[in-house]
């Protein structure tokens, strides 16, 4: 078996899909490295006939083109395209992007192959550049101490960037799936914390470079998926955090929404009805005393 499967969610952006199968496909080693491409439509409306031509004429390396029954979010989809991958280490990628260096996959095995961590890495997370101008997207990097960690070349993490990392089939087996009742927004937190109270490491490597076609500029998210981040951090803080970090987190992802929603207090009203909710609905899984020293020693933001 080889030991790479690559998973791409796709979801109305067929150019950009084909694109990005052309780019994987013709990586150094890709014939040698991959098992295969998994390529999921999330219930497109657009039309995938060129994509769908690609992948059927495609011999150099096997693409796996499946529909999913209805649009599954980010999450979820991963979880269906599971189904499909076989190899060891699975490398999640956006339907924006590209890969940046053409021995990306040697890099990657690579990293995992390393011995730099006390812990076994579960996670490798990328260095994500903007497609536009190569600059680094700040909000892509998993640590929020952007100044300090941007020119770090690896360093041990908290989080992970949901559209370029590469995960262990062997961890998530230990940890279960990413978590489906994150329709968007913040399910990396809740696998990462599983994973580093299971005792796995996720590490950044600066040597796979993912090229993001979001605009520099940004996209500025909608009320309503301001509102699931923030009732998922809240779940996320809930779930595996002391008490404290959940109600600072409610309280500071409050103010969030209405700056960035543009003072929609209809939605922060909701907001806050369903973060309460979380406290009767949501079982708790504090991560350990340990887990929460090792955060502490990794500079991770827990308080929102």
């Amino acid at each position: 078996m080889k030991p790479i499967s690559i998973i791409v969610i796709t979801y109305n952006r067929p150019v950009d899909t084909l694109v990005l199968l052309q780019n994987l496909v013709a990586l150094d080693g890709a014939q040698q490295l991959l098992q295969e491409i998994v390529l999921v439509n999330n219930a497109s409306t657009s039309d995938y006939s060129s994509v769908e031509r690609f992948c059927s004429q495609e011999n150099a390396v096997v693409i796996r083109y499946e529909q999913a029954p209805d649009n599954l979010g980010v999450a979820k989809g991963r979880n269906f395209a599971l189904r499909f991958a076989t190899a060891p280490i699975l490398v999640m990628l956006d339907d924006d992007a590209e890969m940046g260096n053409p021995d990306c996959l040697y890099r990657l095995i690579e990293a995992f192959d390393r011995k730099q961590t006390a812990r076994p890495k579960a996670i490798v997370s990328f260095k994500v550049l903007y497609y536009e101008n190569r600059q680094m997207q700040e909000n892509a990097l998993p640590h929020k101490k952007f100044g300090e960690y941007k020119d770090k070349a690896f360093f041990e993490t908290y989080y992970y960037a949901g559209g370029a990392h590469a995960i262990l089939r062997s961890a998530l087996d230990a940890v279960g799936d990413y978590p489906e009742d994150f329709f968007y927004g913040m399910e990396e937190y809740d696998l990462s914390y599983r994973l580093l109270d299971k005792g796995y490491s996720i590490v950044y490597s600066n040597e796979i470079v993912m090229l993001h076609k979001e605009s520099p500029l940004g996209r500025k998210p909608k009320a309503e998926k301001l509102k699931m981040m923030w009732v998922n951090k809240c779940k996320v803080a809930w779930r595996y955090l002391p008490h404290r970090y959940f109600w600072s987190t409610a309280l500071l992802w409050s103010f969030e929404f209405l700056r960035k929603s543009g003072w929609q207090f209809s939605g922060f009203f909701a907001g806050w009805r369903a973060v309460l909710n979380i406290r009767t609905t949501e079982r708790r899984h504090t991560v350990s005393a340990d887990t929460l020293n090792y955060l502490q020693r990794l500079d991770a933001r827990l308080w929102y």
